[in-house]
């Protein structure tokens, strides 16, 4: 995952091709005081509405008799499917059997006029694969999950249920780790078309987009906007306690004055401010040149918290970690990719990663504050400390590519790179004769988790209709 602009350092004429639809906002706009003196204008738009996603489930069965032979793994199916909808908080429309070709019939018009997000087939014959063929052709373009439990049967799975673009096909028994990252990829796909990423930078119009592959509203901000936001926060002794208390937190403070730590947290709240103006659920902002403006504390405190942020106004690293969050539900590490060819080891360096790289609540890593890197002043940075043979995800999601990268690894160290910005890895990824062929753009993204949670990422391709490339 080279360090080039394919893929992610869009300027404004390459945002504007993820969609046909981009417009001014129009009617969302309308003047506050806090700004008006300046002759600004700001938005109130409020936060897009989140639904559960709905998955309907249906058992394509075989005559009674040997259904009640096989009742107990029925049963178990089921059981296991209400399990994962409970944990994920999905709404289940559980539709029964279907034995008769007058049932499926009745089914499919009842689905039709009702469409769930998704529908999960769940096939016990291999014979009855026409059945689903014809569901499918009928239910188009409903992405489907269709998981066959009779892996021991003496057939290949059916040429066009694995080819089928929108097709989950699951071809294993009593599968329950394939089926649980089926419906997570499938509630992430109705998560991220119902959220709203925010891109903060010198543009002075105004303007809405929508990812054509997965449904995210994109809207623009100007910067001057978040700088005027900033000025008009003053540091009061709350936020200079809490700026103390976090600076208590680091294991070590090199050459960063306090008055750093206290222009962090500001930043952290004109953060927060400009993202509730524009109901937004993810942020990126062009931050490499605002001095003490830069917002590093707040991204890394936010990304840890599940609001991803993602620096340098890279949208696709922005939709990378909003994927993240709702595959993995943990943070993702967005950073600068490096390579060592000689040990076949991966790199990664940048400014903002999450002190909680394992979900919210579940714990911090310890982490020290060093200077920004790049520019002047010396704003805080964290140098957050990695966990050696902890097993680690690198994911890119490449918007005009209309494709998704996922490798699987094992974290080296935080200590082998000697340049670069504040926080440091190295990595080996699996399978991988040659670390030079992995190039996929910039700034992808490090997740703390296991081969096992990359497959959601797979999964989500398949449903989401992108190409997916990695390891996995």
């Amino acid at each position: 995952m080279r360090e080039s602009c394919n893929g992610g350092c869009f300027d404004r004429r390459d945002f504007l091709k993820i969609s046909g639809t981009v417009a001014a906002l129009g009617g969302f706009w309308t003047a506050t005081t806090a700004l008006a003196q300046n002759g600004d204008e700001t938005a109130n738009i409020p936060p897009i509405d989140k639904k559960k996603t709905k998955i309907a489930v249906l058992f394509m069965l075989p005559p009674m008799d040997a259904v009640n032979a096989n009742r107990q793994e029925v049963q178990q199916y089921t059981d296991k499917i209400v399990e994962f909808a409970k944990t994920y908080n999905i709404d289940l429309d559980l539709r029964g059997k279907i034995d008769t070709e007058t049932a499926m019939g009745e089914t499919v018009a009842e689905i039709q006029a009702a469409p769930p997000d998704t529908l999960l087939v769940v096939n016990w014959e291999t014979v009855f694969s026409q059945r689903v063929l014809d569901i499918l052709q009928q239910l188009t373009p409903l992405t489907m999950i269709v998981c066959h439990p009779a892996g021991s049967v003496n057939r290949q799975p059916p040429k066009e249920l694995t080819t089928t673009s929108g097709v989950l096909y699951i071809h294993s028994p009593k599968n329950w780790e394939a089926i649980e990252n089926a419906m997570v990829a499938a509630n992430a796909k109705k998560m991220a078309a119902q959220s709203r990423l925010l891109r903060v930078n010198e543009d002075k119009e105004p303007t809405k987009a929508i990812d054509k592959n997965l449904g995210i509203e994109i809207v623009t901000a100007p910067l001057a906007e978040y700088d005027a936001l900033f000025e008009s926060i003053k540091a009061d002794d709350a936020m200079i306690r809490d700026a103390m208390a976090f600076k208590a937190r680091a294991t070590e403070v090199i050459d960063v004055e306090d008055k750093y730590f206290v222009e962090g947290f500001r930043a952290k709240k004109a953060a927060s401010e400009i993202i509730k103006r524009y109901g937004a659920d993810a942020i990126t902002m062009r931050c490499l040149m605002l001095g003490e403006r830069r917002p590093c504390i707040a991204y890394s405190l936010y990304n840890g918290a599940l609001i991803p942020c993602a620096c340098e106004d890279d949208w696709g690293a922005a939709l990378s970690l909003m994927i993240g969050a709702y595959l993995f539900k943990r943070a993702g590490f967005m950073h600068n990719p490096g390579l060592d060819v000689e040990r076949n080891w991966y790199y990664g360096t940048h400014c903002t990663c999450a002190l909680e790289l394992h979900g919210p609540g579940k714990g911090e890593q310890p982490f020290c504050v060093k200077p920004f890197p790049h520019h002047l002043p010396k704003t805080a940075a964290l140098d957050v400390q990695m966990t050696p043979g902890e097993k680690t995800i690198l994911m890119r999601y490449m918007p005009l590519r209309n494709r998704i990268a996922v490798y699987t690894g094992t974290m080296v160290n935080s200590t082998e790179i000697s340049v670069g910005c504040a926080t440091r890895f190295a990595m080996t990824v699996d399978n991988i004769d040659d670390i030079r062929s992995m190039d996929h753009g910039p700034h992808p993204i490090m997740y703390c988790c296991t081969a096992t949670e990359a497959k959601r990422a797979k999964a989500f391709a398949a449903l989401a209709q992108l190409e997916f490339v990695g390891n996995v």
